[in-house]
């Protein structure tokens, strides 16, 4: 099967919070919820900041970009992101928003940190649904780096690679011929089922399962 339309994103984390990447982000995201079909978006991160990144900021642009980032964690479409070197900041966060996750050899992972703690920012809750509190609580706590191996093995990080534009195409021809909207609809059961009990969560499992059933089979299936 061909691959499918990828959109792509490059984020510099070495970069400050601006209100011009929290449009760059929603523009990829209004891109690819008005396009339809079955793209895949790609994001590219690198780069961690300085110290004292975080005293440009005031709370609104920081709600502004957490919200564009759970945009992006729930398109309607398969995402993988992709780092290499440092990653922290925005990078970090934008990269742990991904569905799949691939980093280089040399990849850090790092919450920014300064005079009195790390950055309090979502970043450090999607580390922790993604590994658990007490496999990542000296990255959390005290900002020390997970480097590329570790997160590997914590499940932060799906794949370690040289070859990161093949990882990315192999994240397309995973998704290809999948419907964006399912995979979003099958995202958020996954989601839910950390926190939600089974009686609680039937409910939006049978009707996800009436949706699949109303739509019929896929031209693949319907051919075989």
């Amino acid at each position: 099967m061909e691959p499918q339309p990828l959109y792509a994103l490059e984020l510099d984390g070495s970069e400050p919070l601006t209100p011009t990447l929290v449009k760059a982000v929603g523009a990829l995201c209004d891109r690819t919820e008005d396009r339809g079909g079955h793209p895949v978006v790609a994001v590219h991160v690198t780069g961690a900041p300085d110290n004292g990144w975080a005293e440009s900021l005031d709370v609104m642009l920081v709600t502004k970009w957490e919200r564009v980032l759970r945009r992006l964690e729930r398109l309607p479409v398969a995402t993988v992101a992709v780092t290499h070197g440092d990653c922290g900041g925005t990078a970090l966060e934008a990269f742990l928003a991904a569905d799949i996750r691939v980093a280089a050899p040399d990849t850090r992972l790092l919450l920014p940190r300064d005079a009195t703690a790390t950055w309090p920012g979502m970043a450090g809750y999607r580390l922790v649904r993604l590994a658990g509190v007490a496999r990542i609580r000296k990255a959390l706590l005290f900002g020390r780096p997970v480097q590329a191996a570790e997160a590997l093995a914590l499940g932060v990080v799906d794949e370690v690679t040289d070859d990161p534009a093949a990882a990315v195409s192999a994240v397309s021809e995973l998704a290809g011929g999948l419907s964006g909207k399912e995979v979003a609809i099958r995202r958020q059961l996954m989601f839910d089922a950390a926190t939600t009990g089974f009686e609680d969560a039937l409910g939006a499992h049978l009707a996800a399962c009436d949706r699949a059933l109303r739509q019929g089979p896929g031209p693949e299936v319907a051919a075989s």
